[in-house]
């Protein structure tokens, strides 16, 4: 994204009101150096591509689909003789997706031979242990920082 015309004058009218460098101006108005610099050279922004833009034609990817259709997104570009990134974007324009169906059924899930309720009944009992032993750890954590504080106080006095 480009900076407005107006923020690019008002940075360059500063640098040269207040004689500052490129490296402080930049800094004050938190953009880059190489922004500035070239701000300097040419204040307004391109409005042209140095590259003409490149154009897939649909057509010959449809059919390049449809005589590879498990090719790879690099061997469409190396065929069509454009970017990977380009047959990427045709791609997405065409609707087509590449998700290939797993040729292998899953496997069934595996019975452990225990019943839903005892696992379940497992699981509750781990639990509630695990609830124990929190508390008391907490109630030994607490009895540990009340006997400091009496040993501080005790030792102060």
């Amino acid at each position: 994204m480009t900076y407005p015309i107006l923020f690019r004058r008002k940075v360059l009218s500063v640098r040269e009101k207040e004689n500052l460098s490129i490296a402080q101006v930049a800094k004050r108005f938190g953009v880059g150096v190489a922004s500035v610099m070239r701000w300097i050279k040419t204040p307004d922004p391109k409005t042209t591509r140095n590259k003409p833009a490149t154009k897939i034609n649909m057509e010959m990817l449809a059919q390049d689909i449809k005589n590879y259709p498990d090719a790879y997104q690099y061997e469409r570009a190396k065929r069509l003789g454009v970017s990977k990134q380009g047959i990427n974007h045709a791609l997405k324009r065409l609707g087509v997706t590449y998700k290939k169906k797993a040729c292998v059924t899953p496997k069934p899930a595996k019975k452990s031979g225990v019943s839903s309720s005892k696992k379940l009944k497992t699981m509750s009992e781990q639990a509630a242990l695990s609830s124990t032993l929190m508390k008391a750890a907490l109630r030994t954590t607490c009895h540990a920082r009340m006997a400091m504080r009496q040993w501080v106080s005790a030792s102060m006095a």
